[in-house]
C-alpha cells in the first residue's frame, strides 16, 4: 500500500528542515506580523512549509525543473481527483519488472543508480506519465511525477546526491511509488527564474535567501532527478552519466559576491533574511565558500540595518569532507524606509 509522502522526504544538501523551526521563529521574533514571504532559493521548499503558518502569501522559486514540479504538486492551483490518483499509483505498484519492456532510463541508470529491476519500472512509469498526460490536470500530472521524483530518490544507490553512484551492485529492493499530499494553502506564486532576474517582477513583506555555498553546481547534483522530470532523453556523458550542462549559477563562481551584491540592491522587500554556514574552511576545495560571511554582512548593510545568528548545526554534505565547528547564519537586514 503506497504511503504518504511529505515534502520533508529528501535527501538533499543543504537542506534546512532541521533548521526550520529556528529560521521561522527567529524571522517572527525579528520582523513581527507580516503577510508575504518569498523564498527565493527554496529548494526542497521546507522553510515555505514554516512560513505557511505565519504568512498569509507565499512565493516560491528555484531554477531546477524537478524542485519546480514538486512545489507544484504540493501547493500548486488546479482540480485534482484523490480516486484518479490512488488508481494511477495503484496501477505502477502493481507492476512486475518481467512485464516491463527495457527503456532510455534502466539502459543508462540500471544497475548503477538503481537495480535493473527498479530502473525498468521508473523508466516504464516517466513513460506512462507522458503518454496519459492528456488525461491528466496539470495538478494531477504535477502530483503524480513528484510522488515519482520523490519514490526515485529514496531508493538510489548514492550518498544523498547524483554526483557519483555507489561503486556497489544497487540491492533489489522492490520499487514503490508512494504518494505526494498537497497542502490547503491557496495563496502561492511559483516560478522557475534565475533569482536575480525574479526579484526585479516580485514584492514581499519579507525575502528569504539561501543561495548556493560553494562551487558544487545543484543542477548537476541532481542531473538524474532533472532528467527524469524533463524527459527528453539526452545524451549522457561520463562515468555519472550527466547530460550537457544548464542551469548552472553564478552563486558558484568566482563572481559570486558581485552577483549577491546585485541581488541585494533590486530587492524590494521590508526584511532581507539570508541563511548561511561557515564551510568557508574546508578541506576539499569544492566546499569552500564563494562569498565569506563578511562579505555579506557588508553587502546587507547598504541596504538597511543587519543583525546576525549563529547556531551549532552538524551539515549535511553527503559526503566525506568534515566540517568541525559547523554553524549555521541568519542574517536579518530592516530594509531602510
Amino acid at each position: 500500500m503506497a504511503k504518504k509522502i511529505t515534502i520533508e522526504n529528501r535527501r538533499y544538501i543543504g537542506s534546512k528542515t532541521k533548521l526550520r523551526d529556528w529560521i521561522i521563529s527567529t524571522i517572527k521574533n525579528e520582523c513581527g506580523t507580516h503577510s508575504s514571504f518569498a523564498d527565493i532559493f527554496a529548494g526542497t521548499g521546507s522553510v515555505s512549509v514554516g512560513a505557511m503558518e505565519n504568512f498569509d502569501k507565499l512565493i516560491i522559486n528555484d531554477i531546477l525543473y524537478s524542485n519546480n514540479v514538486c512545489y507544484e504538486a504540493f501547493w500548486g492551483k488546479g482540480k485534482y481527483s484523490n480516486a484518479k490518483i490512488s488508481n494511477f499509483i495503484g496501477k505502477y505498484n502493481r507492476l512486475k519488472p518481467c512485464d516491463v519492456s527495457v527503456n532510455y532510463f534502466s539502459k543508462n541508470f540500471g544497475g548503477k543508480y538503481f537495480s535493473k529491476d527498479a530502473s525498468k519500472i521508473i523508466g516504464h512509469i516517466r513513460e506512462d506519465l507522458e503518454i496519459n498526460k492528456k488525461e491528466l490536470t496539470k495538478k494531477e500530472y504535477s502530483i503524480l511525477l513528484a510522488s515519482l521524483i520523490y519514490s526515485t530518490d529514496k531508493i538510489a544507490n548514492t550518498v544523498g546526491h547524483y554526483d557519483a553512484y555507489i561503486k556497489k551492485v544497487p540491492t533489489k529492493k522492490t520499487f514503490q511509488i508512494d504518494t505526494v499530499v498537497p497542502f490547503n494553502f491557496k495563496n502561492v506564486s511559483i516560478f522557475k527564474e534565475d533569482a536575480n532576474s525574479l526579484v526585479n517582477k516580485i514584492e514581499a513583506d519579507v525575502v528569504y535567501i539561501d543561495p548556493p555555498y560553494n562551487s558544487r553546481q545543484y543542477s548537476r547534483f541532481y542531473h538524474l532527478l532533472e532528467n527524469l522530470t524533463k524527459w527528453e532523453a539526452p545524451e549522457l556523458f561520463g562515468i555519472a552519466l550527466k547530460p550537457e550542462t544548464e542551469n548552472s549559477s553564478d552563486y558558484c563562481k568566482v563572481k559570486a559576491p558581485k552577483v549577491f551584491a546585485d541581488l541585494i540592491g533590486n530587492i524590494k522587500s521590508k526584511y532581507i533574511v539570508v541563511s548561511y554556514n561557515n564551510t568557508y574552511n574546508p578541506k576539499s576545495n569544492s566546499s569552500k565558500n564563494k562569498i565569506t560571511l563578511e562579505e555579506i554582512e557588508k553587502t546587507l548593510n547598504t541596504k538597511g540595518e543587519t543583525k546576525v545568528f549563529k547556531k551549532n548545526h552538524r551539515h549535511f554534505n553527503a559526503g566525506n569532507t568534515n566540517f568541525d565547528n559547523h554553524q549555521e547564519f541568519l542574517f536579518i537586514t530592516k530594509v531602510y524606509g
